[in-house]
Formats: structure tokens, C-alpha cells, sequence
């Protein structure tokens, strides 16, 4: 590996490590006193609303296909690992980590296996079509949710009024973890060979298949990929909230979060990583400082959104990505050529 890859590495992983030591000298320590609880929540959440957005980032930016469905997967996560833990929280007793584990591999699984039943006659179509199988999936998925019991499964629970009962093991410090981590994953595959197949289709499909690249193969794996990473935010969201109820994953939180990602940059991760967590947090936000416009706090965030699109309609990155550790080491470099 080259020198300079290994300093790059090193610099993101301090950085890494450097936030994560404020999270805790944050809440672990008492310092914001009793508004630790409610700025823990707003970074917990923005935390799984950043892997969320993504993974809807690989379809939108980098597959160059629009999805309007990931609520429908977020949900098949949530709800898979819920009954999973609750299943087995009556059986067995485990710690807080091993039941954090399960829920996100379980409902990573789930939603990945729907993301390949799904993806392989859906990812035929493209553009306008995909989208609107999509949306026609999330809504099976929801109408589904709302009208199925699981009382016989669980004992303690049914799908139609509300899920309760959730174990909560969604600590921040395991959240921020499991962002991190699939975060790189995402990463490392836009970097490998098939995050360049797969940005080639993009540009030009025809000519992409000429080169040898199996066009539908790349995308349905890249479908796959999104839909279980959008599996694992359902899970996390589940065991935080530990109450899920089938209309929050309407159609309403799909354009949300496909709109997360066109305000970010569609095609940067920075831009998703920068922006999910700003916009998730600002209706609540704009609540908490300004108490008398709490009733306007939606207004508010509508005009942000299109203030935002008029002045940068190509979203706050536009399709670029931000490195912290070019922007070091080109600083060294510069300030090395004015000394010579």
C-alpha cells in the first residue's frame, strides 16, 4: 500500500475516533445535563437516517436510478428484527450488545432478501418504471404490516395498531459503530471494480454492456446492497424507538429521504453523510429554540429545502466528495513549496 493511501487511512480513522470521544465526553459525562437525553435522541437518529441515505445515495447517485421505495425496505428491517429479538428475549436472556447484533444482522438479511426478490424482474425496467415499482413495493410492504398479526408469534404484540414492546439496545455508542462501518463498506464498493461497472452503467448502459459488464447482474447487487443497509437502519430505528407502527413507513418518508439525498449531492457521499443528520434533526431543532414557532416547524423546514434548491439545485456537494485528508495533506504540501 502506498505511503500516502496509509496516511489518508490514518487521518480518517483519527477523525473517526475524534468525534467519537466528543459523543462521549457529551453524554457520558453529565456535561449537558438534562439535555443530554434529547440531543442523544436527535444524534441517534440522524445517525441511522445517515445509513439510510446512504445507501439510497448508491441507487440515486450512482446507479443513476430513482427508488422511492426504501421506506418499504427500512420497514421489512425494523420489523423482521423486532420479532426476532422479542422472540428471543422470552427464551433467552442476552446482553445489550448481542441483541443490538442480532437485530441489525437479522433485519439487514430480511431486507436484502426482499431486495433481491425485488430487484430481479424490477431491475429490468429503468427509470420512470423502477420507480414506480418501487413505491408500489413499499406500499405492499405497508398494507401488509398493517393488516397481518403476529400475535401468535410473539404472544405479545400485533401489526395493525402498533408493535410495543421492543427491546431499546440502540445505545448511541453502538449506533455510531455500526454507521461507521457501513459507511466504509459503501464506500469501499463505490471504489471497487463493480462501484465502476456500476457507475459506467450509469453514464451509459449500452455502451457498458458492450464492455462486458452484466449490466442487470451490477444492479441488482447494487439493489441488494441498498436494501439491506436500509434493513439495518430499520432495526436501529426499532430498537430506539421500541414502538413501530406501519404508517410512519409511508410513502411520505421515501420522498424524505430521497430528498435527504438530492440536497446533499446526488452521487457524494459527503454530501449524504453531511446532510441526512442536519436535516433529520432541524423540524425538532427549530422546535427546541424557537418554542413559539414550534407549530411552523414543518414551513420551515419546506422553505429550507427549496431556498436550498434555487440557490444550489445541484445539492450542497454536487455529485463531489469532501476528504479530510487531502485537504491536510495538500495543506502540508502548499505550505512545504512556500518555505523551498
Amino acid at each position: 500500500m502506498p505511503k500516502i493511501m496509509k496516511k489518508k487511512y490514518l487521518i480518517n480513522i483519527i477523525a473517526v475516533a475524534v468525534v467519537f470521544l466528543i459523543l462521549c465526553l457529551l453524554f457520558d459525562t453529565g456535561l449537558l445535563g438534562r439535555k443530554a437525553a434529547y440531543f442523544n435522541g436527535l444524534v441517534t437518529i440522524g445517525m441511522f437516517y445517515t445509513i439510510i441515505v446512504c445507501s439510497l445515495n448508491l441507487l440515486t447517485g450512482y446507479m443513476g436510478e430513482f427508488s422511492l421505495g426504501h421506506a418499504g425496505f427500512m420497514s421489512i428491517g425494523a420489523y423482521a428484527s423486532a420479532i426476532a429479538t422479542t422472540i428471543i428475549s422470552d427464551h433467552v436472556q442476552l446482553s445489550s450488545i448481542a441483541l443490538y447484533l442480532i437485530a441489525i444482522i437479522i433485519g439487514g438479511l430480511a431486507a436484502a432478501i426482499i431486495g433481491v426478490l425485488v430487484g430481479i424482474p424490477a431491475l429490468r425496467l429503468s427509470g420512470d418504471y423502477l420507480c414506480i415499482v418501487t413505491v408500489a413495493v413499499a406500499e405492499i410492504v405497508r398494507v401488509v404490516l398493517s393488516n397481518v398479526g403476529i400475535k401468535p408469534i410473539t404472544g405479545n404484540a400485533t401489526f395493525g395498531k402498533s408493535f410495543a414492546g421492543i427491546a431499546r439496545v440502540s445505545d448511541y455508542h453502538y449506533v455510531y459503530i455500526t454507521m461507521v462501518i457501513c459507511i466504509a463498506i459503501m464506500y469501499c464498493y463505490i471504489r471497487s471494480r463493480y462501484g465502476r461497472a456500476l457507475i459506467s452503467i450509469r453514464e451509459d448502459r449500452i455502451a457498458a454492456a458492450a464492455s462486458g459488464i452484466n449490466v442487470t447482474r451490477t444492479k441488482v447487487l447494487t439493489f441488494t446492497i441498498s436494501a439491506a443497509f436500509a434493513g439495518v437502519a430499520g432495526a436501529i430505528y426499532a430498537h430506539y424507538i421500541t414502538t413501530l407502527v406501519p404508517t410512519y413507513f409511508n410513502f411520505s418518508k421515501s420522498s424524505e429521504f430521497l430528498a435527504i439525498v438530492i440536497l446533499g449531492g446526488s452521487g457524494s457521499m459527503t454530501g449524504s453523510i453531511i446532510a441526512a443528520p442536519i436535516l433529520s434533526a432541524l423540524p425538532q431543532l427549530i422546535s427546541y429554540v424557537f418554542p413559539d414557532f414550534a407549530s411552523y416547524r414543518m414551513l420551515i423546514y419546506a422553505v429550507v429545502l427549496v431556498v436550498v434548491m434555487i440557490f444550489k439545485p445541484t445539492g450542497l456537494f454536487g455529485g463531489k466528495e469532501f476528504s479530510l485528508p487531502d485537504l491536510i495533506l495538500d495543506g502540508k504540501r502548499k505550505k512545504k513549496e512556500k518555505v523551498s
